[in-house]
């Protein structure tokens, strides 16, 4: 069986509700996994846009999650399951999607990597590139879902 990533909120490719997004309640959507490889001690979870006019915008850094847990749940604090980092709002914690108006339908890819360390070692609110520099070399598994959002 496949590791795989799915949400409550939305379906792999389809819309994700505004109450997720800048426009709604801006809280983070319902995450469940299933499958992870047996070597995973702990997970990572990044959601970013890769559509945002600058370049990839990161939305969510979230380590450090232990390796018996197997959802998040809606609206995850920053002092829930895991460690927050830093997202490119400069905040730490969950940023929902925010594309320009506009500029069309934006991709939210949400991945979660499956590492084989209990720990990346890192303090909260780090960045995006501090967990990926921790991360290398002790991912054993990933899992993806994406969803679109447009302002009008």
């Amino acid at each position: 069986m496949a590791f795989t990533l799915t949400s409550s909120a939305f379906t792999d490719g389809s819309a994700i509700p505004v109450w997720f997004t800048c426009d709604g309640a801006n809280v983070s959507p319902e995450l469940i996994w299933t499958a992870a490889p047996e070597a995973a001690k702990s997970f990572v979870l990044i959601a970013d846009d890769p559509d945002a006019p600058s370049g990839t915008f990161t939305h969510w850094v979230l380590y450090d999650i232990p390796g018996t847990a197997h959802a998040l749940p809606e609206a995850q604090k920053k002092d829930g399951i895991g460690r927050a980092g830093r997202n490119d709002f400069a905040k730490s914690g969950y940023g929902g999607p925010c594309p320009p108006r506009g500029h069309g339908a934006h991709r939210y890819f949400f991945t979660l990597s499956a590492v084989d360390i209990a720990s990346l070692g890192l303090p909260d609110a780090a960045t995006r590139q501090e967990v990926d520099a921790k991360m290398r070399g002790h991912v054993v598994g990933t899992a993806k879902v994406m969803g679109r959002y447009e302002r009008k």
